[in-house]
């Protein structure tokens, strides 16, 4: 865009919004656009110059725009954000009001990303006062909760003209709200809403991607490793090739769940992603070495609590321990196993704390989840396990 006077700018709003062009009119409200850098947008009261121009209901929106943009020029990010969320709380009054048309939920979507990006610039800058962490977002959540339910309740609209089409692109940026204040809770009815609505496969293949994404994700916390397998592997596989670093996130997630179901990732893919440290810890799981799983837990303890995996990850350990005890198992090559010979094993590896009781009671552990085919013989100190497969494949308790 080059550079236009604020004068011209309002014209052509007032054009395309009498021409109904959504896509035109989300530029020209959007933080993010050319326009928005420029000093002159930066207008502290431009009432009168938008009065001169613009007819009702734009000229309210377009005035919560410009001084939105003089509060950033300000570096008042707390400002900005009320703006914005005037705005946004306006804007819902106007969508809730057209009825059976759907040409404004470009401006919808655009107004509700930068709403969430300014409430987290707005906590950022207020790191260390006393309020309440997260609050700002809270707030922006329930702003975008009120453009969700209008969109959720077009239910009379033809499926050219219905609003529900625009739900998806809010749950996703009430998503990403939830998963930042740890609220993850609040993401169950709007998945139940996504799931139930018949345009789920109508919504754009990178909005889907990024449901999916976070669903899986969520799977993964509620530890129902299927489900997170499942939608994970759907973003993995349906992300651009060249969305790099979008795929890296995604597998920072898939591959600790694929992990858990016994699949093992293999080295190229993690070094293609840079997630090397990823790899060390496959080879510390395969082998059962349960020293070297402690080492990598404590030398990339920052990097996989900060991407939230950290309790995920050291579930492995049990993986760990059922590869070793197989060890053990084929190099006594017998049925009949001394529990004493398990602990030494894990003392071998660095488990010097363990005694024979915690030993079986980690046994009992394995044997329950059906990693191992046996029982305990405490009489004897013996784990009998089974002569057929005492060790089934991870992948078929799956």
């Amino acid at each position: 865009m080059t550079f236009m006077s604020v004068a011209h700018y309002l014209q052509l709003v007032e054009k395309y919004w009498r021409s109904q062009d959504g896509a035109k009119i989300a530029t020209y409200l959007s933080l993010r656009h050319e326009h928005a850098g420029y000093a002159n947008y930066h207008v502290e009261s431009p009432e009168g110059i938008v009065e001169r121009f613009l007819t009702t209901p734009i000229d309210e929106l377009v005035v919560l725009h410009l001084k939105c943009l003089f509060a950033i020029s300000q570096n008042d990010y707390q400002s900005a954000y009320n703006l914005q969320s005037s705005l946004t709380q306006t804007f819902t009054k106007i969508l809730q009001s057209q009825k059976e048309e759907n040409w404004s939920l470009p401006i919808m979507y655009v107004l509700c990303l930068d709403l969430r990006l300014l409430a987290q610039l707005a906590e950022n800058q207020r790191v260390g006062v006393s309020e309440k962490p997260g609050e700002i977002l809270e707030k922006a959540a329930e702003c975008l909760m009120g453009c969700f339910r209008v969109c959720a309740a077009d239910n009379r609209s033809a499926e050219e003209d219905t609003k529900r089409i625009g739900m998806l692109a809010l749950v996703n940026q009430l998503f990403k709200v939830y998963f930042r204040i740890n609220k993850l809770h609040l993401c169950k009815p709007l998945i139940r809403a996504i799931e139930s609505s018949p345009f789920k496969e109508s919504f754009s293949l990178s909005q889907q991607i990024t449901y999916r994404y976070f669903v899986g994700r969520k799977a993964m916390f509620d530890s129902d490793y299927k489900v997170a397998d499942e939608y994970l592997t759907y973003a993995f596989e349906n992300c651009h090739k060249l969305s790099k670093k979008n795929k890296r996130l995604i597998l920072i997630y898939l591959v600790p769940v694929k992990m858990l179901l016994g699949y093992i990732p293999s080295r190229e893919v993690l070094e293609k992603y840079d997630l090397s440290q990823l790899w060390d810890l496959v080879q510390a799981v395969c082998q059962g070495n349960l020293k070297a799983f402690d080492d990598l837990m404590e030398k990339h303890e920052t990097f996989f609590i900060k991407c939230g995996i950290y309790l995920i990850v050291d579930k492995l350990k049990i993986i760990a321990y059922r590869n070793l005890f197989k060890k053990v198992y084929l190099i006594l090559n017998t049925h009949q196993i001394p529990v004493e010979a398990l602990q030494t094993a894990l003392v071998y590896l660095g488990q010097t704390d363990v005694d024979l009781d915690e030993t079986e009671c980690i046994v009992a552990n394995l044997i329950y989840e059906g990693k191992i085919k046996g029982y305990i013989s405490h009489q004897h100190r013996k784990v009998v396990v089974s002569k057929q497969n005492p060790f089934p494949p991870l992948t078929s308790l799956s």
